[in-house]
C-alpha cells in the first residue's frame, strides 16, 4: 500500500502533472526511483522508527493528518546490541503517524512502529504518544522565527528498545524565510523501565537547513548526533553522527521528505536512506 503512491510519482507524466517543469522531470524521476528502490528492496532495511527534524509544521485546529515514516540501512551494524535487539543492517522500519490539531498551539500524535528483520519476519513494535506545543510561529506567507517543544511517551518491544517504557522532550526552534528554512532540535530521552533509569537522560542534537530550488521543492541537509548521557558525554568517536542530503517536496495534496545519510563516525551506520510521506485526506 505504501509502494503504490510512491511509484505513481516516478513517471515523467505524473511529475509534470504535479507542476514540475518538463526539463527537470527526467532527472528528478531517476533520482526518486533510485531512492524508492533502496527503500522498497527486500535487501535494504532500517534501524530507527523516526528520523526527522521538527520544524514549524503543525495541524490546524480540528485537522487530521497521516504520515508514513520509512527508513533503511543498506550498510550498518549487523550484530545485536542486547538480547532481543534487531540490528539495522538488512532490516526495515515502517511507522504510520496519526496527528490531530487540538488548537492553534497544540497538536497530538500517535505512532505505530513496525518492522521487518533480515530474515523477512514482520513484527509490531508497540506505540508512541506525543504532544507538540508551538506557541511562536512566523507568518504563513513571509515566515519568521518559530519556537516550541514536543513531548513523547513510548511503550516499545525489545526489537525497538532495550527499555520498554521511555519518554522524550524535544525543543523546537528555527527560522523560515521565503527561500530558506533552518531548524534545531535538542532532544532529551529518558528510559523509564525498571533497571534502566540510572545515569540521567540521553542527549541528541539534530538540525536542518534547506533551500527552495523551485516552488514546492527544497534541497538541504539534516544532521543527527547522539551525544550520550547528558551528564557523561561520549568520546567523539563513539558518538553516533550522521549527515543527510535531503529533498522536501510540498505541492498539495502530496508532500514528502527523502534523504540519504552517511555515518560520520565508527559508531554510526555507514549508509541510511529515509522517507516521510504525507498521505492526503480527500
Amino acid at each position: 500500500m505504501i509502494k503504490a503512491p510512491i511509484a505513481g510519482l516516478l513517471t515523467t507524466r505524473s511529475l509534470q502533472a504535479i507542476g514540475i517543469p518538463p526539463g527537470k522531470t527526467r532527472k528528478l524521476g531517476r533520482m526518486l526511483l533510485a531512492w524508492t528502490l533502496a527503500l522498497c528492496s527486500t535487501q535494504a532495511f532500517g534501524i530507527t522508527d523516526e528520523i526527522q527534524v521538527y520544524m514549524d509544521e503543525i495541524n490546524k485546529p480540528g485537522e487530521f493528518g497521516l504520515e508514513v515514516h520509512l527508513n533503511t540501512t543498506p550498510s550498518g551494524r549487523a550484530t545485536p546490541d542486547y538480547p532481543g535487539d534487531v540490528p539495522p543492517y538488512h532490516g526495515v522500519r515502517v511507522t504510520p503517524e496519526f496527528s490531530y490539531g487540538i488548537n492553534r498551539d497544540f497538536e497530538a500524535g500517535f505512532y505505530l512502529p513496525s518492522g521487518r528483520d533480515a530474515e523477512g519476519n514482520l513484527f509490531l513494535g508497540g506505540a508512541k504518544l506525543r504532544l507538540k506545543w508551538l506557541p511562536v510561529k512566523g507568518d504563513e506567507i513571509t515566515g519568521g522565527w518559530y519556537f516550541g517543544s514536543n513531548f513523547e511517551l513510548s511503550s516499545l518491544s525489545k526489537k525497538f528498545s532495550e527499555s520498554r517504557y521511555s519518554g522524550e522532550m524535544r525543543l523546537i526552534g528555527g527560522y523560515r524565510s521565503k527561500d530558506w528554512v533552518i531548524g534545531v532540535n535538542p532532544i532529551l530521552g529518558w528510559d523509564l523501565s525498571e533497571g534502566h533509569r540510572n545515569g540521567g537522560p540521553d542527549m541528541t542534537l539534530a538540525w536542518k537547513a534547506a533551500h527552495n530550488v523551485v516552488p514546492g521543492i527544497a534541497l538541504g541537509m539534516e544532521y543527527y548526533n547522539a551525544i550520550g548521557k547528558l551528564a557523561h558525554r561520549l568520546p567523539q568517536d563513539l558518538q553516533d553522527q550522521t549527515l543527510y542530503l535531503v529533498m522536501d517536496y510540498d505541492r498539495k495534496p502530496w508532500a514528502f521528505n527523502l534523504g540519504v545519510g552517511r555515518g560520520l563516525t565508527a559508531a554510526a551506520d555507514r549508509w541510511t536512506v529515509k522517507a516521510i510521506i504525507e498521505i492526503p485526506f480527500f
